[in-house]
């Protein structure tokens, strides 16, 4: 138990630092583990890295990985130095960050199980708090900024996602070549998009070449101003403009349904999702049992079948053919008689520049719907997340695709050390 070489080599620590003592704590079931530094090793600034004098020490504690069912701590006087040209500073050490109470391999194991579990099933088997659960993520998020460098990007998605209800949400700017966040910001107003912006150089913004998203005029705005050649980057999605064609078809519909029924005639009563789903993927028996419907003379079959005209008018390559197409489609919904379709109509026909580009250039915002769904899943899993700061760092720590490990620890490290560790909840 006191055999000091032997928790030396498992601690990996090396010179000038050594253990000095193992203190096991049965009554409490704790390990302390005391390090001590050589005192002939000169000291020098974190800083500037130059041999500078003391200044004082101070005794600080971390918390490390577990010793079979013991909680172990790691204990150590850690010099401070007086620099003439950076002031005090405490020196490195290399088994934790500076502001962290947990040693490097602790927060290493940490990350890997806030990877696979919620912020509480994390806290009660690590036993730690929400907090400092916060704190690991806090850190591990920054260091991966860090080390991220400058953004090449060259297809971009940007999109909003509910941060919780009453309408309050976060925006989120996807690199859709590699399917990861890049950027979160709170809200969904043209500032929330500038910021992005703003953070990119002229070469990185001219760099960009294409840029999806919703018909949401803020984005629109911002992109404009920042994005050279804005209007032949911007594409509106597919997936938007089904929506909007969707809410005018259920807005016939329910119109439609309120006069049948005042003459007991149901037949579309429960048939919203019906005319509103992908007939790509409607099983064969629900398209047959559709088919009276969608083939009668009810106003609904109507818009429907110009959602579905719409939604065909995607496979174009040339810009000359697909505006055809789009302005003979403009031109039915115009005199359709069917106001909810004429004013998807005209919103479709503002619009009809950035639909043009998508179509051309093959854009589509799945992806950050994708992103979207993802990041539903997260906050499902957190039961919801207390303020728009840890919402944003719980997309970027799981969503974003950065290195988050503390400096020195890799993969292959972690699970070996997973092997010959033991939490017990």
């Amino acid at each position: 138990m006191h055999d000091k070489s032997l928790y030396t080599q498992l601690l990996g620590v090396e010179s000038p630092w050594q253990v000095s003592e193992v203190d096991l704590r049965l009554e409490i079931g704790e390990v302390h583990i005391y390090l001590e530094r050589d005192p002939a090793v000169p000291l020098v600034c974190p800083v500037c890295g130059r041999e500078v004098p003391g200044y004082d020490s101070r005794r600080r504690k971390w918390r490390h990985l577990d010793m079979f069912q013991y909680k172990t701590f790691l204990i150590a006087d850690v010099p401070r130095v007086h620099c003439p040209d950076d002031g005090i500073h405490q020196i490195k050490i290399p088994w934790s960050d500076q502001y962290s109470r947990y040693s490097n391999l602790f927060e290493a194991l940490a990350i890997d199980w806030l990877q696979e579990a919620s912020l509480a099933a994390v806290s009660r088997m690590l036993d730690i708090s929400w907090g400092a659960l916060d704190g690991i993520m806090q850190r591990a998020v920054d260091r991966g900024l860090d080390r991220r460098g400058p953004l090449t990007l060259k297809h971009i998605g940007v999109d909003e996602t509910s941060f919780q209800k009453r309408h309050e949400y976060v925006t989120v700017v996807l690199d859709q070549e590699t399917g990861t966040a890049v950027h979160v910001a709170d809200g969904r107003g043209r500032k929330s998009l500038d910021e992005f912006y703003d953070g990119l150089d002229e070469d990185q913004l001219a760099s960009i070449e294409t840029v999806s998203m919703d018909m949401h005029q803020p984005y629109v705005r911002s992109t404009q101003e920042h994005v050279p050649d804005a209007d032949g980057k911007i594409a509106f999605d597919k997936f938007h403009v089904a929506k909007h064609l969707g809410e005018g078809v259920d807005r016939v519909r329910r119109q439609e349904n309120k006069g049948l029924s005042l003459w007991g005639d149901n037949r579309l009563k429960r048939t919203k999702y019906l005319w509103l789903r992908n007939t790509s993927t409607m099983e064969r028996d629900v398209w047959r049992s559709f088919q009276d419907l969608r083939e009668s003379t009810l106003k609904t079959a109507r818009a429907w079948a110009m959602k579905e005209a719409a939604m065909s008018l995607w496979h174009y390559r040339s810009l000359t053919w697909a505006k055809k197409a789009w302005s003979r489609w403009l031109a039915w919904a115009q005199r359709c008689r069917l106001e909810p379709m004429k004013k998807v109509g005209r919103t479709i026909k503002n619009h009809l520049w950035g639909i043009l580009n998508a179509v051309v250039l093959k854009v589509s915002n799945g992806p950050s719907e994708g992103l979207n769904s993802k990041i539903q899943r997260l906050k499902g899993r957190a039961c919801g997340y207390r303020n728009r700061d840890r919402f944003r760092r719980a997309i970027m720590f799981h969503l974003g695709g950065l290195e988050l490990y503390p400096e020195g620890i890799g993969r292959s490290a972690i699970g070996q050390l997973a092997n010959v560790t033991h939490t017990d909840p």
